[in-house]
Order: structure tokens, then C-alpha cells, then sequence
């Protein structure tokens, strides 16, 4: 019997405002593939959160399970692999992040690299650029990072975050080098010490699991929602009426243009209801944190999810 693979990467959001490029957090949002040996490369996409057209040798898939494989000195094996996605391109919900984990993990399995956790947390780190929404997808829960010179990361991980988060996606697509384009060079020292301030004190309330102050300081961000805010439809009117209707706190999603709003669970069914009636444009989605991280499954094991 033939070998098959099914792995499932949660998406992530970024940030959750003033966490600039180093808090991070797993999704119930999931890319999974289905991997299998066979002569020739072919990858399938089952629904249209992937591109439509494609040359094999510029998906991002492959293009980061042969790098790795060429990284470690292996053959990267042809394979047949069917994606579903619930994650929307370049919307801020950590759709390359979870590509990046997806094809590292790929080539550890199809390539027997027996890669660490810090292995995976350091590769995708080091291709995302900044470990934020990468070791989210490789951990899920809570993260929050740093990335040495060296490329070497250093995580806080924190599961059991027993809130309910609500994203708003509009139907546009936002780039994250586009949204990175509008933000300042430098800051002045009393602007950084301010922002690093409300930075230190999300990361703080979310450790210790006070959501209320945690969306205090998600909505705090000097960093780069006042110059993004520009780019986003409906910013304002969302995060003003998500707090009006119970939201602890609301920010972008990573570099947007997707926002998110960290809810008490008790409140989300309505809560979601009644965003859906304002924002009828928005695809409005309850989620909550993912518990897992990466999660891989051979033929004959059950996939834990």
C-alpha cells in the first residue's frame, strides 16, 4: 500500500495590534493537503483560495518543499497533493505562513528529514521574514516571538486561550508589501517608548489571559494601524461598532486588510449576527484559537484535530 500524508496547518492572524511582526496566533482556520508518491508532480487546488493558474515551478508549495529538500542534501519525490483552503489570499489571515509550514513539513515527511519543532519554527521564520504568523501555524495558540541575526527564533507559547475572535474580510487584497510601503522609516524615541509600551502590555494581558485589557491594548497600536487604517474599508466603523456591541478589543489581521475582534464566547453568536447585518459586504467568520499547530497523519493514523 502506497504511502499518503495529510497534513493541516492553521492559518494565523498577526500582531493583534501593537505586537508588531512578533505576536502571533493559531486559527480553527486550516490549510490541508493530502500527499501521495506518484510519477509526475501535480497539485490540485479544491476551492478558490489558491491560485488558478499556475506553473508548477512557481507554487509556492513546491517552491519551498524543494528548497528544503535541497537544503538538507535530499531528492525531493514527485507527488500528487490535493489543498483545501479556508484561508483567502493575501488577506491577512496568514495564507503564505501556512503555504511556508505547509511545504516544509512536506518535504520532512516525503524526504524523512526528521526535522525538530525548532527546525520548523527557524525555516519558516527565516522565509517568512519575521516569526509571527509562522510559528503560529508550526505551534498554534498563543506565540510571541523573536528572530535572532542568525535567524534562530525564541517563542513564548501559550495554549488555552478561551476567548472567541471574530474576522471581518472584505473582498479586496491587500499585499503585504504594499501595506508595509506606508509606514515611517524611523519613529522619535518618546513615539517608540509609547508604542513599545502598549506592545509589552498586550503581550502581558494576553499571557495572563485578561482579554479585557489585552482588546484595551489591541486597540492601542502606534506601530502601524494609524498609517494602514487608510487602506482598510470600513476600519473605523468596524472597530467602533464591534466595541459598541460587546468586542473586547478589535485590530487589523496582520498587515490587514482582514480586521479581528476578540469577543467573550458567550456573546459570539449574536455578536456575529449583528456585524453580519452591518457589514453585509464582509465575510464575517467566529473562530477560535487552534489548539494543535501543524498536525500530520500517515495512512492508518488518525489525524488529531
Amino acid at each position: 500500500m502506497s504511502k499518503m500524508w495529510q497534513i493541516s496547518v492553521p492559518g494565523s492572524t498577526a500582531n493583534l495590534g501593537p505586537g508588531f511582526d512578533s505576536i502571533g496566533l493559531g486559527l480553527s482556520l486550516y490549510l490541508k493537503l493530502t500527499v501521495s508518491l506518484q510519477d509526475t508532480w501535480e497539485i490540485i487546488h479544491l476551492d478558490d483560495n489558491g491560485p488558478k493558474e499556475f506553473e508548477l515551478e512557481e507554487h509556492l508549495l513546491y517552491v519551498i518543499a524543494k528548497k528544503i529538500a535541497d537544503q538538507y542534501g535530499k531528492q525531493l519525490p514527485a507527488c500528487r497533493v490535493e489543498m483545501a483552503s479556508e484561508l483567502p489570499l493575501a488577506r491577512g489571515l496568514g495564507s503564505s505562513a501556512a503555504a511556508i509550514v505547509a511545504g516544509i513539513e512536506l518535504a520532512n515527511q516525503v524526504c524523512e528529514l526528521g526535522l525538530t519543532v525548532q527546525d520548523k519554527l527557524n525555516l519558516s521564520s527565516q522565509i517568512e521574514g519575521h516569526p509571527d504568523n509562522a510559528t503560529a501555524s508550526v505551534l498554534g495558540g498563543l506565540t510571541i516571538s523573536s528572530m535572532d541575526e542568525n535567524g534562530i527564533v525564541d517563542t513564548f507559547h501559550i495554549n488555552d486561550i478561551h476567548a472567541s475572535f471574530v474576522v471581518y474580510v472584505p473582498d479586496i487584497e491587500l499585499k503585504t508589501s504594499e501595506a508595509r510601503s506606508v509606514l515611517p522609516e524611523k519613529f522619535d524615541r518618546a513615539y517608540a517608548v509609547s508604542a513599545s509600551a502598549n506592545a509589552n502590555m498586550l503581550a502581558a494581558a494576553l499571557m495572563a489571559r485578561d482579554f479585557e485589557r489585552a482588546g484595551r491594548y489591541m486597540e492601542a497600536d502606534l506601530f502601524h494601524e494609524p498609517f494602514r487604517a487608510k487602506l482598510i474599508p470600513a476600519y473605523t466603523e468596524i472597530r467602533t461598532a464591534a466595541k459598541e456591541n460587546g468586542a473586547y478589543g478589535t485590530a487589523l489581521s496582520g498587515a490587514g486588510p482582514t480586521l479581528i475582534s476578540i469577543i467573550p464566547t458567550t456573546i459570539a453568536d449574536e455578536f456575529v449576527q449583528t456585524m453580519k447585518t452591518k457589514f453585509p459586504t464582509h465575510r464575517i467568520i467566529l473562530t477560535k484559537a487552534d489548539e494543535h499547530g501543524v498536525q500530520i497523519n500517515e495512512t492508518g493514523k488518525r489525524l488529531l484535530s
